[in-house]
């Protein structure tokens, strides 16, 4: 049977077919190695069109020779291995805009290490620009004009780019922007994150104004400074805390509440309004470190939008009082974009588990959790008491910002047995398999809760410590559980209510309902004896909220400085 490719065709196809093997054979060592999973690589259509078309363009641009074949997958490999280098070492995927990052990063390398660095990428640079046939400009010219009108699309209309991204892309994951490349591919996503930032500095634009911003952060904190009663202030953020009593139709065999926490707070807790459901806590930790809600009309997730730049939110603030602002994460820090954005926040210290954060000395580890997959809250707690106690001791005369993100209660909410065996049966007819672990990991992580609160109250008898849930979990079935069983009485959104406690001063103290983004406001007019409200709206304190879109310039302002 006759060949149907033409001779002439036949060795660059061998060539193709040979680059796409060598790149698939390159990400699978990359997953083994820690990095992007390789797992759903055939749905990346986008991205094979991408590499294709770059692998065809520099072969066509190369002078004809043996090596012509791999000098064209050279740079491809190279871009490849940035993205997964940086994954490895930050943590963070790597977007077009870090390139600015890297005169830093030369200057913080050891000199020996920087020269490597620039060597092992000029080198190949250089010998492929080398042997390019400049004596075909028009060859050249017709190559790069796919490129020319992609990237004239991403800057001319980032909006209408990205959208159209959206609705050939497999998925874009909200809460992981590494799962978004596992998805979509490094080169796509590259392209899907400047057309996001371009579409968001289009929007901003006219919110950017740094010394005017500077200048009413400064005003801000000169107001508050002459009534400033410094206490210790710990900020807890709890994954997917639900608590099984707001379901109106859901039976257990007993009280989903540890006697030590209900004999703490008793009928002491409050409610407070996620913006998000099921998933995206990074979207929570906005409104509670920031104070403006998480409107996602720059970006599905606000903190992919920072860049480290100062957006003076809660933990800034509280830092130019003469705060110690820490910032403690149960997690991985590629998670949410978290770095930059704890940074833009204010945070000068950030903690992450050492299993995940090797860049800078850190209190937390993450151990094995086993079967559970995250750290239970009893083993997390007491590190973080740790950190309170050695901070009491070292710098007893600056006030603590105490802030930490909880980890444990995540979907799928799986329970070891021999260390926390089921103690509360559901007696619901409910099809949701996932309720019974959460009401008993619910009564475990309230026995912890108690634990860490009476310590900590022990330790810091005049600290203000608020507990918040970040949202509450999906479940099995979403809203269908929750209106199943009533949750909050199937009151207009319910499933975005979320448990808030707060202790001020040794003491449970309950609040009327209250949005996530009211809590910045709460905090600033406890650690002010109420004056900050006396002068100022402080809406968590009356009944009527007034409508998110009143918050809209305050947050473009935000978001346009954090994003710089």
């Amino acid at each position: 049977m006759a060949n149907p490719i033409p001779s002439r065709w036949r060795k660059p196809v061998l060539h193709v077919a040979f680059f796409i093997a060598s790149i698939y054979l390159y990400a699978l060592l990359m997953e083994v190695w820690g990095g992007f999973s390789a797992r759903l690589l055939y749905l990346q259509w986008p991205e094979v069109i991408l590499v294709l078309y770059f692998y065809g363009l520099i072969y066509s641009l190369l002078k004809p020779s043996a090596w012509r074949p791999w000098l064209a997958g050279v740079p491809i490999f190279l871009v490849y291995l940035v993205h997964d280098i940086f994954y490895l070492v930050y943590g963070k995927v790597f977007r077009f805009i870090n390139v600015a990052e890297v005169p830093e990063l030369l200057q913080i390398l050891p000199p020996a290490s920087a020269v490597l660095l620039v060597i092992g990428f000029l080198t190949p640079l250089g010998i492929i620009l080398a042997r390019i046939d400049y004596h075909r400009p028009w060859r050249i010219l017709l190559a790069l004009l796919p490129l020319v009108m992609v990237v004239t699309l991403i800057k001319a209309t980032p909006t209408a780019f990205a959208t159209g991204f959206k609705s050939v892309a497999h998925e874009i994951v909200k809460y992981s922007d590494g799962k978004s490349v596992e998805s979509n591919g490094r080169l796509a996503m590259l392209l899907f994150r400047e057309a996001e930032r371009e579409g968001t500095l289009a929007m901003i634009k006219p919110y950017l104004n740094r010394p005017g911003f500077d200048k009413a952060f400064a005003g801000e904190v000169a107001g508050i400074r002459p009534y400033l009663q410094p206490r210790n202030v710990h900020l807890i953020v709890l994954e997917s805390f639900l608590d099984p009593r707001l379901f109106r139709d859901l039976k257990l065999s007993g009280d989903p509440v540890h006697p030590d926490f209900a004999a703490l707070f008793g009928d002491k807790l409050g409610l407070s309004v996620s913006p998000v459901f099921g998933g995206a806590t990074s979207q929570a930790e906005f409104e509670v470190l920031c104070g403006v809600p998480a409107m996602e009309r720059l970006s599905s997730v606000e903190f992919n939008t920072f860049t480290g730049a100062e957006a003076h939110c809660l933990p800034g603030l509280l830092a130019e009082l003469g705060y110690r602002a820490i910032a403690s994460n149960a997690y991985k820090p590629n998670f949410f974009n978290t770095q930059p954005a704890y940074k833009g926040m204010g945070f000068a210290e950030q903690q992450f588990p050492v299993e995940f954060f090797t860049l800078e000395p850190t209190y937390l580890k993450f151990g094995d959790p086993g079967d559970e997959e995250y750290l239970f809250d009893g083993e997390l707690f007491p590190q973080n008491l740790d950190l309170v106690r050695r901070h009491l001791e070292e710098h007893p005369d600056q006030p603590l910002f105490n802030y930490m993100l909880t980890i444990y209660g995540h979907t799928p909410h799986n329970l070891n047995e021999d260390k926390r065996p089921i103690v509360i049966k559901s007696e619901s007819n409910n099809p949701d398999d996932q309720i019974e672990r959460v009401v008993n990991q619910f009564y475990y992580r309230t026995q912890a809760i108690a634990r860490y609160v009476k310590e900590l109250i022990a330790l810091d008898p005049n600290s203000l410590i608020v507990l918040v849930s970040d949202h509450v979990p999906p479940l099995q079935f979403g809203p269908i559980t929750y209106k199943a069983l009533a949750y909050m009485d199937n009151q207009e959104g319910a499933y975005f209510y979320n448990r808030l406690a707060i202790i001020e001063q040794g003491k449970p103290v309950a609040y009327d309902p209250m949005r996530h983004f009211d809590l910045p406001k709460l905090i600033l007019n406890n650690l002010t004896q109420g004056h900050y409200c006396a002068t100022g709206d402080c809406e968590y304190l009356v009944k009527t909220k007034p409508p998110l879109d009143s918050y809209f310039d305050k947050y473009l302002a935000l978001m346009a400085h954090a994003s710089e």
